[in-house]
């Protein structure tokens, strides 16, 4: 384990990345949507990929760090135009089942 302030924090190679995504898109959202505080969730979506940054750059280094950042914000700029053909709910839940998937795949599954 390695310690920051004081608390245990796994070792950025044993994160699993896929919850980790799922927790930043929907938190986000959710965050967003029941506080009327857009930036808010902004910051509940950038911290969880930061966070799972941290585990690929741990395992893939830059090339899969770069990558699964890509699909990270390109979930989150699809997310909107597709609110408006399906809604906000299924169109949250779809690009961040395509998102974990890809963080599972292509890093989590990747040991």
């Amino acid at each position: 384990m390695t310690t920051f302030m004081g608390f245990d924090v796994k070792p950025a190679n044993k994160v699993s990345t896929a919850p980790v995504v799922a927790t930043g898109l929907i938190g986000g959202w959710l965050t967003a949507r029941e506080t009327g505080i857009r930036p808010l969730g902004g910051v509940v979506l950038a911290a969880a990929g930061i966070w799972a940054g941290r585990s690929w750059w741990a395992r893939g280094g830059a090339t899969r760090t770069a990558a699964l950042s890509a699909v990270y914000i390109a979930a989150f700029g699809a997310s909107h135009p597709l609110a408006k053909k399906i809604g906000a709910w299924p169109s949250v839940v779809s690009v961040t089942a395509a998102t974990a998937a890809a963080a599972y795949l292509i890093n989590d599954a990747a040991q």
